[in-house]
């Protein structure tokens, strides 16, 4: 057995990661210059002042004020973020041979050098939902504006965190075509999502018609189930994939299993049954 505290070996293990990594990173002149994407700080500066505002500034400034009535500002963000995941759903959809090829060559892709107009398409779609990740960091923004602080998870923070960095690195690095079919799954629960909450929003009145909360949760577990059978059957098919990214994303969406279970639990299962507004 190989010792692994031994200097050869590990520097042989180094060597074979880089290897790895430079065989499975793609770059693209084009791509790498859209906004945000040329480098990791403006996106990493943006995760550190998000979360020290949520966890830390955010709660002190609002312990002695009274909650920000952003009624208004809630129906319009949740209308558009209803209306930009369907936005999203479309640029899959109506984008010219992407169903088929996604059918045909998610496991087995053709050459990007060969099928550059629809991998930049699709490239495009990526852009446009981490894009998405980012506006959905101010869904805690407005939890900690309406002193909603206990709805500030640690599930809450890691998943919009999380999302922003993984989405962002995948575009960077990875330009594939393995998280279309996760990535459109995303944009329709969070159409049915933000739609629930755009109903919330409407006050007061609207509890009586809210109570398939539960199911929307439902539907995101769901969701992370189907994604991971998704990540695990390229890995069973011996598919032609970036094995970085794949194993990263069975451990990371095990873990959002585990923890929406954990909150459905909690929730539905532990606690009297009630219906909560946006």
């Amino acid at each position: 057995m190989a010792n692994v505290t031994d200097p050869h070996f590990i520097t042989e293990m180094k060597d074979q990661f880089l290897n790895l990594l430079d065989k499975e990173l793609v770059f693209d002149n084009e791509v790498d210059s859209w906004f945000l994407m040329n480098s990791a700080l403006p996106v990493f500066s943006i995760i550190g002042a998000y979360l020290v505002f949520v966890l830390k500034i955010g709660p002190n400034m609002m312990e002695k004020r009274p909650p920000y009535k952003l009624k208004q500002i809630m129906l319009f963000y949740n209308l558009f973020q209803t209306g930009y995941n369907v936005f999203l759903l479309c640029k899959l959809f109506f984008t010219p041979g992407a169903l088929i090829y996604l059918w045909n060559h998610s496991c087995h892709p053709i050459e990007r050098s060969k099928n550059s107009y629809l991998l930049y398409e699709l490239n495009n779609a990526s852009w446009y939902f981490f894009m998405s990740k980012v506006i959905d960091l101010l869904d805690t923004i407005f939890f900690v504006l309406r002193k909603k602080q206990c709805q500030v998870t640690f599930l809450h923070v890691y998943h919009h965190s999380n999302m922003v960095i993984t989405c962002w690195a995948y575009l960077r690095f990875i330009k594939g075509e393995q998280a279309a079919l996760p990535g459109s799954i995303n944009s329709f629960i969070h159409v049915i999502m933000y739609f629930y909450y755009f109903l919330a929003a409407l006050g007061p009145h609207m509890q009586p018609y809210l109570w398939w909360k539960k199911y929307l949760t439902r539907m995101q577990i769901i969701q992370f189930v189907v994604i991971l059978i998704w990540f695990i059957g390229l890995v069973l098919f011996n598919c032609q994939f970036p094995k970085v990214y794949i194993y990263y994303n069975v451990a990371n969406v095990a873990l959002f299993l585990y923890l929406f279970s954990l909150f459905y639990k909690k929730t539905y299962k532990n606690a009297p049954k009630t219906v909560k507004t946006n």
